[in-house]
């Protein structure tokens, strides 16, 4: 499956106020969710030494599922192509990997 054909399959599930023309709901559910992937994280660093077991895995990967649907929300509220948002990450990266400025901070860099 392509981004886009998940971005279009996931929007059949999307209910929230003003679907179409509101970019807040999805904005706020992506970093809600992030939050949830963080505090799992935090819980195997606490309770079982930084070691991920299989329960632990599964847990993550559908919190990381619910990331990716409030990020194509977010992207079709605001008329992105999540195809096109990985492939313009991707050049930029590079090229940031090519001029030695992977690291550091910054936007622009």
């Amino acid at each position: 499956m392509t981004f886009d054909e998940y971005q279009e399959k996931s929007r059949e599930t999307a209910v929230y106020p003003d679907l179409g023309s509101n970019f807040v709901y999805p904005t706020l559910g992506l970093v809600g969710e992030a939050g949830e992937v963080a505090e799992k994280i935090k819980k195997v660093m606490r309770d079982n030494g930084g070691e991920l077991d299989e329960e632990r895995k599964e847990a993550l990967a559908k919190e990381l599922g619910d990331v990716l649907w409030y990020l194509a929300q977010l992207a079709t509220e605001l008329k992105v192509s999540l195809n096109d948002v990985a492939d313009i990450n991707i050049k930029k990266l590079q090229d940031r990997y090519q001029r030695d400025a992977i690291k550091g901070s910054g936007d622009d860099r």
